[in-house]
């Protein structure tokens, strides 16, 4: 029976300093070591989960196996550690408090007066220790969302202190990330901002046991022992985070710092060997040395931020280190398009990939979009809304069902090609009601998407309420576009392929959640691949053109 120990990661001085790129980093090279470890997240917002939130105001919408819609940084999460996460692994105060008044309703606590300690540090404390039910985990990662200092942050600062004091120093450590800024004008690094941090959580009786310190220069030796004195950390635990041009350098950039290493010695834990990180070097070698390069468009409304498609941008980079090429994405706000020059716009691209997304906004942008290149033969890969998008757009100007709309944008329309599901008629509740999470799919023998997954039947994660309407399916077939992907349960359309063109898929699935630095999706590979050969062929055709205008 496996005895799980916790680590926990708390942030100071500002947000957005990568406490979840430190977590995931840490698990990997403890995972490297031969440990069982898994990462979790506790956010301090009152939403019940991150599915209602908008992409410019917390990123991507994460969705899990099991159909939690959660963080980002549980994308983080499996992409380093190549395991999936669940709806255990991200829980919020909403959450809490959610399940606390769920008791108090029912009467579980006896008419006794429900307060913020015991009721909610008990109920917080409850979820850090789920994932340790399962028996299965050595080591436990918990990020705490937020910064030390905030009001919301408190009751789960308690929770921690009374995690350590339970549980014991041996079992429980606190490493603490923290800023360390340059002061141009003075020409030094500040430890002040950092000793106020610890301050604040030392009052809240947490002593970190680690600082990871985040600087865009070397800490200097006097530093690090002044760090060490006034924030009442041991030397070798002040752990120095230099920024760096990828995320996947910070496990390297760890191992060096030994942060793992303080890590196992703190939790009483073998540290003799070293973690195995020649794949995750070979893979880092790869990014920085790639042998060719392609341009691909990621069109879609949200592109201003582009943390709102982090799954698609970093399974770009798993997909092209696989082909040895350098992917520049190219950011095309879908609502400026129709604005825009499209062959202009669109002529230097090697691939294109439509965005998902809801709601009307940017809809026409993106159907423009599609239909520059599928006459011009140009890679092309549609997840959810893009796969529904090419659906509209091919009815539209293939089919000639003019007005064809998806009554999610039109209520009205004529031709309805894509429909709200049929499980989703009486749904009013927003939040946690689409059809989420992995189903199955079946492929149909002979297609594109076949020979990519060499496989019949894959198991692919969704978000979405719409659905193709297989009402116009023969229609649609017998013009060219056939549903090489078909969900055997409810025969829903999971995927579309065109017959006449080099490379056009769409999925109503979202394979980029499924995309990791060890298992880099197959879609994604054969996509970069399809861009890659479109620029030879674009290349070589340049080179004869000019060659006979010489």
């Amino acid at each position: 029976m496996i005895v799980s120990k916790h680590v926990f990661v708390t942030g100071g001085v500002t947000s957005s300093l990568g406490k979840g790129i430190i977590a995931s980093s840490l698990a990997k090279l403890l995972q490297a070591r031969g440990f069982s470890v898994t990462i979790q997240k506790f956010d301090p917002y009152i939403n019940i989960d991150p599915g209602t939130l908008n992409p410019y105001e917390h990123g991507e919408c994460y969705v899990t196996d099991d159909g939690a819609e959660t963080d980002l940084d549980l994308g983080h999460y499996e992409r380093f550690l190549n395991i999936p996460t669940s709806r255990a692994n991200n829980i919020t105060t909403g959450r809490i408090y959610h399940n606390v008044i769920q008791k108090e309703r029912r009467g579980d606590y006896l008419g006794k007066t429900v307060q913020v300690i015991p009721h909610i540090t008990d109920e917080i404390k409850r979820n850090f220790l789920l994932l340790s039910e399962e028996r299965k985990y050595q080591i436990i990662i918990t990020e705490i969302g937020g910064c030390v200092g905030d009001i919301e942050s408190l009751p789960f600062i308690e929770a921690v202190r009374q995690m350590k004091w339970e549980l014991g120093q041996d079992n429980v450590i606190v490493v603490h990330l923290t800023l360390i800024p340059y002061l141009k004008s003075a020409g030094e690094l500040k430890t002040k901002p950092t000793q106020h941090s610890v301050k604040q959580l030392s009052e809240a009786g947490v002593q970190p046991d680690i600082l990871v310190c985040r600087s865009e220069y070397p800490l200097p030796p006097e530093i690090r022992k002044k760090l060490s004195q006034f924030c009442n950390v041991d030397y070798d635990s002040v752990i120095e985070a230099l920024d760096s041009d990828t995320i996947y350098e910070v496990p390297i950039l760890m191992q060096k710092e030994k942060l793992d290493k303080r890590v196992l010695q703190k939790l009483r834990l073998p540290y003799d060997n070293e973690p195995k990180m020649d794949k995750w070097k070979n893979f880092l070698k790869k990014l920085r040395n790639p042998k060719r390069e392609v341009h691909i468009g990621l069109v879609g409304k949200y592109v201003k931020l582009h943390d709102a498609y982090k799954s698609i941008s970093e399974a770009f980079i798993h997909a092209g280190v696989a082909n040895d090429c350098k992917v520049h994405i190219h950011w095309i706000n879908s609502e400026e398009l129709v604005e825009k020059d499209l062959a202009q716009e669109l002529a230097e691209l090697h691939g294109v990939l439509v965005a998902p997304g809801f709601g009307d906004r940017g809809i026409e942008g993106k159907i423009q979009a599609i239909r520059y290149v599928r006459e011009n033969k140009v890679p092309f890969l549609g997840i959810c809304l893009g796969m529904q998008c090419a659906t509209v757009e091919f009815a539209r100007n293939v089919l000639g069902l003019e007005g064809a709309a998806s009554t999610e944008i039109d209520k009205n329309t004529p031709h309805p090609v894509i429909d709200l599901m049929e499980s989703q008629q009486h749904i009013t509740q927003k939040g946690g009601t689409m059809r989420l999470g992995s189903y199955p799919c079946k492929l149909k023998e002979g297609t594109k998407v076949y020979k990519i997954y060499n496989k019949t039947i894959i198991h692919e994660r969704h978000r979405h309420r719409y659905e193709f309407n297989n009402k116009y399916l023969d229609m649609f077939e017998q013009a060219g576009m056939i549903a090489s992907g078909i969900n055997p349960d409810n025969n829903l359309v999971e995927v579309i392929e065109l017959c006449d063109h080099p490379w056009f898929i769409g999925t109503q699935y979202h394979p980029e959640l499924k995309s990791t630095v060890d298992s880099p999706h197959p879609l994604f590979i054969k996509f970069v691949e399809a861009s890659i050969e479109y620029a030879k062929n674009k290349n070589k055709s340049a080179l004869e053109t000019q060659r006979v205008g010489l």
